[in-house]
């Protein structure tokens, strides 16, 4: 597999300069490999417009890093997390015009309104108190703190993209909520309103060049952590990451996906390491209706020998680690794979990538001081071609 490729490596040489363009604007053309990648640019900043000052101010070394790793991958499709989310989308438009200045244009953006800060009223936590960002619906300072969102070279159908955001948690079937004494965590009144999703959970649409669709189940899960005895974090990571399977299996409202789809999006588990209920992901990983294409770098490889502590004890494979998190500490998670591609058996994957570059790579300076310049997170992809063309 190749390690870092650019766009030209994968589609080989173009016929002129015209050509180059069409594609850079209208993505590949049919039966070429849709490029696919989730990144969790850790965008989030501490009150709202402060993203979008800081993008639309030219002088943001993160979001100036984040576009160039972008433009490299150069991919077709790109799910991100740890983007603050405004009514109008001024952010995300401010990110993609860093895109398209770094040479990467993605014209199409898909982002609807977190969970995340949205106020309930409620001690959602059981501390006592209200109005903190725990007690929002997902974790936030203000509502749409680290929201999500989609940006594609490819047009996105919106009418026909499902969210299931605002899904209680006591709907979900099959669902595993706290428990404290036989009673709801942390009271009936809160757990009433407690909806499933810290961030969100979409399909969304993506209008394929060949006609057909591509169907994109995302979502970017809470820590199984900074909980108590209860298990409230641990529990709904689980959950969010379950809700995949209960919609493959036909049990929501919603019909499962007809066509091709691919779910993809930040898990916040490790299947091997860490905290955490890892039995949803587990089943996610192994069902005969998914492939795992199990991206891999030499980064990570490297990072987790260099930076030691936890790492050392970690049983998972180093080179599949998206995320490079604290190591020193006792209770600090180290290097983990959180951040996932799992294609339908529809596709056939040709490539897979985390892009994290070893330090003796060239392309290494992309990840910015200390390697986590850019984010702790690093951006995974994969080719894929619709099986039998």
């Amino acid at each position: 597999m190749q390690a870092h490729p650019g766009p030209d490596q994968r589609r080989g040489p173009l016929a002129g300069l015209i050509l180059l363009a069409a594609l850079l604007c209208a993505g590949p053309l049919a039966g070429d490999p849709l490029r696919i990648a989730t990144f969790n640019v850790e965008l989030a900043r501490a009150g709202p417009g402060l993203l979008l000052r800081d993008l639309a101010s030219g002088t943001d070394k993160q979001g100036a890093l984040i576009a160039g790793i972008v433009a490299h991958v150069a991919p077709d499709v790109l799910v991100l997390q740890g983007v603050d989310h405004d009514h109008d989308g001024l952010a995300l438009a401010a990110l993609t015009q860093l895109l398209a200045k770094a040479g990467h244009a993605m014209p199409h953006r898909f982002a609807l309104s977190p969970n995340s800060g949205v106020p309930t009223g409620q001690d959602m936590d059981g501390n006592g108190r209200t109005g903190e960002p725990r007690d929002a619906q997902g974790h936030g300072r203000f509502s749409g703190e680290g929201g999500m969102a989609v940006v594609s070279r490819l047009p996105i159908d919106a009418a026909r993209s499902v969210s299931f955001t605002p899904l209680l948690w006591a709907d979900l079937p099959q669902g595993i909520p706290p428990v404290v004494d036989g009673l709801p965590f942390p009271s009936a009144q809160a757990f009433g309103v407690q909806r499933l999703s810290s961030v969100a959970h979409w399909q969304v649409a993506i209008n394929l060049p060949d006609g057909g669709t591509l169907d994109l189940l995302t979502w970017h899960a809470t820590p199984p952590v900074f909980d108590g005895p209860e298990d409230r974090n641990g529990r709904r990571n689980h959950d969010e990451t379950a809700l995949w399977l209960r919609l493959l299996d036909g049990a929501l409202d919603v019909p499962p996906p007809a066509g091709p789809f691919v779910v993809i999006g930040d898990a916040n588990l490790d299947p091997a390491d860490g905290n955490g209920r890892p039995g949803a992901l587990a089943a996610l990983l192994a069902d005969p209706r998914l492939q795992d294409p199990q991206p891999r770098s030499h980064g990570g490889i490297a990072a987790a020998q260099d930076d030691g502590g936890v790492n050392a004890r970690h049983r998972g494979d180093p080179a599949l680690d998206t995320a490079d998190w604290n190591d020193a500490g006792a209770k600090d998670p180290g290097n983990m794979r959180v951040d996932y591609i799992l294609p339908s058996t529809h596709w056939r994957v040709t490539d897979a990538g985390v892009f994290w570059p070893a330090p003796d790579d060239p392309l290494r300076p992309l990840l910015g001081e200390g390697g986590n310049g850019a984010s702790r997170h690093r951006l995974v992809w994969a080719d894929l071609v619709r099986d039998g063309l």
